[in-house]
């Protein structure tokens, strides 16, 4: 305010000029590329998530490791996936359902074939030993079948690694697996990272 008491006159207004306009008309543009652009990546990353879960649910299923019949080679806790198929070798580890929950176990022998384990826990298929690098310890473990034992048609003769607990073909309880319990393979491990890999 002046000493009079009256308002001191406003400045008069001036308009942009050329070069004012034409910066703010090229950060609204900016602007405007930038959202169309950051909502482009943001839905493309949302498809290829979606893509992703599934491919792993309809190919590869994710698996939580429960149990200790497959140290060391697989630990309870560890987090694997699964390559759905039927189509196994001998030594593959494999995912199947029984009783409502999904059991890991080895391929140890094929429709046809005999099996037979002696007190010392070596395992014999069609009369010759099975070579089991993957193995720490042996044992017969729960057999409770009649050796040798011959697998029957359309089934698959599992163990687990951790012969002295695993709970497995050797039992009449779980018995062979046949092929429509099977989910597939054990082929990879995601968690922990310090051991992520291929699963042999």
């Amino acid at each position: 305010m002046s000493d009079t008491g009256q308002r001191a006159p406003k400045p008069p207004l001036t308009a942009p000029s050329i070069e004012q306009l034409e910066a703010e008309l090229k950060y609204e543009k900016r602007r405007t590329s930038y959202g169309k652009a950051l909502r482009s990546t943001l839905y493309s990353l949302l498809v290829v998530a979606a893509v992703a879960i599934l491919v792993a649910m309809l190919f590869m299923p994710i698996l939580q490791i429960t149990g200790s019949s497959m140290t060391p080679v697989i630990s309870d806790g560890e987090i694997t996936a699964i390559l759905k198929g039927n189509s196994f070798e001998r030594g593959d580890i494999i995912a199947f359902y029984y009783n409502n929950k999904l059991l890991v176990k080895r391929v140890i022998a094929f429709a046809g074939e005999w099996v037979d384990i002696d007190l010392e826990g070596n395992v014999y298929v069609n009369d010759k030993l099975l070579e089991e690098p993957y193995l720490t310890e042996k044992a017969l473990g729960d057999c409770s079948i009649d050796l040798p034992y011959q697998v029957p048609d359309g089934k698959l003769f599992v163990m687990g690694d951790h012969r002295s607990t695993s709970a497995d073909s050797r039992s009449v309880v779980i018995g062979p697996v046949s092929d429509e319990q099977v989910l597939g393979k054990v082929f990879i491990r995601f968690w922990p990272l310090n051991r992520f890999g291929l699963i042999q």
